[in-house]
This record gives structure tokens, C-alpha cells and sequence, in this order.
């Protein structure tokens, strides 16, 4: 009885520990003539702290995640140079509203 309890207790613990902190949808943007592997290196980070790049844009430099808020802090510093934007993941409506 005392074994089951105990493996008990340790499976909630370690449930505990391994959840993953709540992840924000996010687009990252940079200039135009950011070199890959700035991107690629925004990618990894974000991929390594549990997130999720659930897009990467044709037409503009950049890519869409769903992310930890503190790795989201530190791909947007080692972006300074090439101006990174992150900004939350919004829906838009052409013309003010739902059609």
C-alpha cells in the first residue's frame, strides 16, 4: 500500500514538472534583407522552448509560432539589428467586421 502511494505521489510530481508553460500565437517579422539564419535561428529557439512554428511567410521575412512568452523575449533582442517585430497572432476582418 505504501508503494502505491508513494508511486502515486511521484507520478503527480513528475506530471507536474513536465507541463509546458502557456503558449501565445504570435507572427515575427523582419526586414527584408535579414539573412536566414536569423529566422533560423528565432525557429530553433522557439521550437526548443516547446513552441510550434505553424507558418513561414512567402512575401514578408518572418514566420508565425505559438510560443512561450520568455523565448518570445529573447527572439525579439536577437533581433535588434534587423528591426524583429513580434506581435500576437490577431484575426482581421476587411472592412471593420465578420462578413
Amino acid at each position: 500500500m505504501r508503494y502505491a502511494i508513494l508511486s502515486f505521489v511521484a507520478l503527480l510530481v513528475a506530471c507536474g514538472l513536465a507541463q509546458t508553460p502557456p503558449l501565445k500565437a504570435v507572427m515575427v517579422s523582419y526586414k527584408q534583407d535579414t539573412p536566414d539564419s536569423v529566422l533560423d535561428q528565432a525557429k530553433d529557439a522557439i521550437r526548443q522552448a516547446g513552441g510550434v512554428v505553424t507558418h513561414d511567410f512567402k512575401l514578408i521575412k518572418g514566420f508565425a509560432a505559438n510560443a512561450p512568452a520568455e523565448v518570445l523575449n529573447s527572439v525579439q533582442a536577437w533581433g535588434t539589428e534587423h528591426e524583429a517585430t513580434v506581435e500576437e497572432d490577431q484575426t482581421v476582418h476587411a472592412l471593420g467586421g465578420p462578413s
